[in-house]
C-alpha cells in the first residue's frame, strides 16, 4: 500500500506526525508533503523537526515541488490524507487550486478517483468552511475533523491522537489497535446495572 501524507497549518501537526509514525510501524509506504505553513506550525506545536517528520515518510517533497510524482494521476497510490487540514487548505481543494504539492496531489486523488481523507481542524465552523467541505465530501472525500471518543476513557493527548489516527486509517481498511474500540459492554452493563 502506498499512501500521500500532508501535513497543513492548522493546529494539530501531532496528527500527522503519529499517523506518520504508525504507518512506519505498519510497513506502508508514505509519500509526505508539509505545506510552508505546516512546518512553521511543527516547530512551533511538537518537539520534533521538520527533518525529523520527513524521515518518518519513504519519501518527502517540498511544499511547491510540482514535478514530485504525486502531482500526476499516473503515479499510483491508494489515497492521500491530509493530517491536519487547513481551511485554507480545504478551500484551495474544493475549487480545483493546485497553487501547491499538496493542493496538486489532492486535485490528482481526487480527479483519479481514490480516496482523500481530510482531517480538517477549525473550531467554530462558519457557513463558507461548512460549504466547503460539503463540496469535498460530495465529491467523494472523507471529512474526519479529529474529534475526541470518552467511551475508551483517554488519559492523555496521544489517547486521543492514537484514537483519530486509528480511526483515519480505518478509512483505508488498515486496521490498528492503538485504542480500545467500542464494543458497548460498559452501556451494557450499567443498563443491567439499572434495571436491578
Amino acid at each position: 500500500m502506498r499512501l500521500v501524507v500532508a501535513i497543513t497549518g492548522a493546529t494539530g501537526a501531532v496528527f500527522g506526525i503519529r499517523l506518520l509514525d504508525v504507518l512506519r510501524e505498519l510497513g506502508v509506504e508514505t509519500e509526505l508533503c508539509i505545506s510552508r505553513w505546516g512546518a512553521r506550525t511543527i516547530e512551533h506545536e511538537t518537539s520534533v523537526s521538520v527533518a525529523e517528520v520527513q524521515a518518518l515518510a519513504t519519501r518527502s517533497y517540498g511544499a511547491m515541488d510540482q514535478s514530485a510524482p504525486i502531482s500526476s494521476g499516473s503515479y499510483a497510490t491508494d489515497g492521500m490524507i491530509i493530517a491536519p487540514c487547513s481551511m485554507r487548505t480545504v478551500a484551495a481543494i474544493a475549487h480545483g487550486l493546485s497553487d501547491n504539492l499538496v493542493q496538486r496531489a489532492a486535485d490528482v486523488v481526487i480527479k483519479e478517483r481514490r480516496r482523500l481523507v481530510v482531517v480538517a481542524r477549525e473550531m467554530p465552523l462558519s457557513e463558507v468552511h461548512l460549504d466547503n467541505l460539503l463540496r469535498l465530501a460530495r465529491v467523494g472525500a472523507t471529512v474526519m475533523p479529529p474529534v475526541p471518543a470518552f467511551y475508551s476513557h483517554p488519559t492523555s493527548i496521544a489517547d486521543i491522537v492514537d484514537h483519530v489516527v486509528m480511526r483515519t486509517l480505518d478509512q483505508f481498511g488498515i486496521n490498528v489497535e492503538v485504542q480500545p474500540r467500542w464494543d458497548g459492554a460498559l452501556l451494557r452493563r450499567v443498563a443491567a446495572s439499572a434495571s436491578d
